[in-house]
């Protein structure tokens, strides 16, 4: 069997380490250099998707729908999120690392159909507390798969996303009968209660990282 190459380094802001992206074939992996496993897998993408199917379905059929993907990761919950709506909705997608924005428009773009290259898609490089703190009332819907879910892994900043501040941030950052979706690797009771202590109704999901039924189980939270 073939070997996974390196044919792509990119540095994570404020971290002091590195993403690798790795090919085999026509398979690419995204790894931290340095650590064991991978953060994610063109095969396993069924969880990505699934967040985007259940956030969009619940706003599909508003008028220019506007919605936020934070995290690009491989492109698939955005991919799936211009699949769900309508040909006037808008989707900005928040990526931390310009590296993966870069990965995304060259070698990795095909896995997951080239979703940047639609004319919906507007990016975001930088933070994305920082674009919910900017627009109030801005989303229909938000996704967010950053890190590894509220138990954070690749950066530190990034549980402020999943604190009660945070989460108070996104649900502001909703438009009336909004809805928050998060993606994590697994349940978490207590990030179940903090949702509900800021004032959101909550509906917890287990998807299959790898369709149809097979693969890990992952969790995602619906609020609003």
């Amino acid at each position: 069997m073939a070997k996974f190459e390196t044919i792509g380094t990119a540095s994570i802001p404020g971290k002091g380490s590195e993403l690798r992206l790795l090919q085999r074939n026509d398979e690419f992996s995204i790894r931290i250099a340095g650590t064991p496993g991978e953060l994610m897998n063109t095969r396993l993408h069924g969880s990505e998707d699934a967040l985007a199917e259940l956030a969009c379905r619940r706003v599909a059929d508003r008028p220019q729908a506007r919605v936020m993907v934070g995290g690009l990761g491989m492109g698939f919950t955005l991919a799936a999120a211009l699949k769900a709506l309508g040909a006037d909705a808008e989707v900005v997608v928040a990526e931390l690392v310009p590296g993966v924005v870069e990965w995304n428009r060259g070698p990795l773009g095909t896995a997951a159909g080239n979703p940047l290259a639609d004319p919906r898609t507007r990016v975001s490089v930088g933070d994305v507390g920082e674009l919910l703190r900017r627009e109030p009332g801005g989303f229909d819907a938000i996704m967010l798969d950053v890190d590894n879910g509220p138990e954070g892994l690749t950066r530190r900043e990034n549980d402020w996303l999943y604190s009660p501040e945070g989460l108070a941030t996104a649900q502001q950052a909703l438009r009336p009968d909004g809805v928050l979706a998060v993606w994590s690797a697994g349940q978490d009771p207590a990030f179940t209660e903090r949702l509900r202590r800021v004032g959101l109704l909550v509906e917890t999901v287990t998807v299959r990282a790898q369709r149809p039924g097979k693969g890990a189980r992952h969790c995602i939270w619906l609020a609003y």
